[in-house]
């Protein structure tokens, strides 16, 4: 019964980590946008924006990135056989890249916090996209078990990313024209 809890655990935490990392980088895009507006503007915006990435960051999106990490543990203690498996070897390195993924929002955060935004909010849209990658990568991993149908997986995420990015490049040419009008 200790197992089901565990994963349970894990699962809800996982969750709200992805939650976290995705809303945070659109309050980046914010953050980013909000510092070329006014001074007027941006002597609203800043602060709000900054209060709550940080309540964001450091009330749900690090305790659950922890959480994650602890229950993960738990789970995998009692499912010690899928360490011998491909599969669980290809998600560990997934799971790795999203810790990557998750310090480097940490370092966004810290800049923004501070005022200085050294990503366009185009390149913080396309930033974010990697999480949702990685998100179609370990779910795949972890439902299928197989590298062969996951790969197809991830290319067919691939195109999906592609024509999300063409999208976001049409909504960006759609919005400078709405401004201009």
């Amino acid at each position: 019964m200790a197992f089901e809890y565990l994963k349970a655990l894990h699962i809800i935490f996982v969750v709200t980590w992805f939650a976290g990392l995705f809303y945070i980088v659109r309050l980046f895009i914010y953050q980013t946008e909000a510092l070329g507006k006014s001074a007027e503007e941006k002597r609203i915006l800043v602060p709000q924006l900054n209060l709550m990435a940080k309540r964001l960051w450091f009330g749900i999106t690090w305790p659950s990135a922890i959480l994650t990490l602890i229950f993960g543990f738990g789970v995998l203690y009692y499912r010690w056989g899928y360490m011998q498996l491909g599969f669980m070897h290809a998600k560990l390195g997934f799971v790795f890249l999203l810790y990557i993924y998750h310090f480097i929002c940490q370092r966004q955060f810290t800049q923004l916090q501070k005022g200085i935004a050294k990503w366009s909010s185009n390149q913080l849209r396309i930033w974010n996209e990697g999480a949702t990658v990685l998100l179609f990568a370990i779910v795949f991993l972890i439902v299928l078990k197989s590298l062969v149908d996951t790969f197809w997986g991830i290319i067919g995420l691939l195109g999906l990313s592609a024509v999300l990015m063409l999208g976001i490049q049409l909504y960006k040419k759609s919005r400078n024209k709405y401004k201009k009008d």
